[in-house]
């Protein structure tokens, strides 16, 4: 889908999606402890890439760090910038970012990318990589299954991948994955039952 499509989606339905899953008290400990030791292993300033309603972004921006939020929804940043009056969030695709090369030492990209065509995947991993430092590490959440396969997500169609499929497509876009991993969700969690993915890949 293109990102005015995305966009509109979420637009219309923020409210639903942030008293289902906006808050960080609703999300698995299982992910919070994942992030938040991404970020303390992770230097320089981070990225939440696809950032919703800022729940993650506050989470990177603890201890003072320095952290950028983007997204396409202008209900997501709303209530991003109402919850979290401090913090930069900023309107803008992931296809396109308006940031130097290489001006984050982090990328998070939570469940960020699932909405994006599989032929357009390459070109979008890319871009994120442009932004990303030698040295610098992203972290990809995605819901499991078959690469490439489309799924009907509850707010805009949406693609599984696996760890495998994105460890070649980040190892040409010049990535190399220190860790994958793959979990069922814990009962009774807030959002989707689909199996949970995870991928850290590092620029050389």
């Amino acid at each position: 889908m293109q990102d005015e499509q995305v966009a509109a989606a979420y637009d219309a339905r923020a409210a639903e999606y942030i008293a289902l899953i906006g808050r960080i008290d609703r999300m698995e400990r299982a992910d919070a402890l994942l992030i938040e030791r991404w970020r303390d292993e992770t230097p320089g300033a981070l990225l939440d890439a696809g950032c919703g309603p800022g729940l993650w972004t506050a989470v990177l921006a603890q201890d003072a760090r320095e952290v950028v939020g983007v997204d396409v929804s202008s209900a997501f940043l709303s209530a991003a910038r109402a919850a979290h009056p401090r913090l930069r969030f900023e309107k803008a695709s992931i296809r396109e970012l308006p940031f130097a090369d290489g001006a984050f030492g982090g990328i998070l990209a939570w469940y960020s990318l699932i909405h994006i065509d599989p032929a357009e995947l390459p070109a979008t991993l890319a871009e994120l990589v442009r932004v990303l430092a030698p040295g610098g590490r992203i972290l990809i959440g995605f819901f499991h299954g078959e690469p490439g396969v489309q799924f009907a997500h509850a707010v805009a169609p949406a693609y599984y991948w696996s760890a495998g499929a994105l460890t070649a497509l980040l190892g040409d876009a010049g990535l190399a994955v220190v860790h994958a991993e793959r979990r069922e969700r814990e009962p009774g969690a807030a959002g989707s039952v689909r199996p949970h993915g995870v991928v850290i890949a590092e620029r050389g």
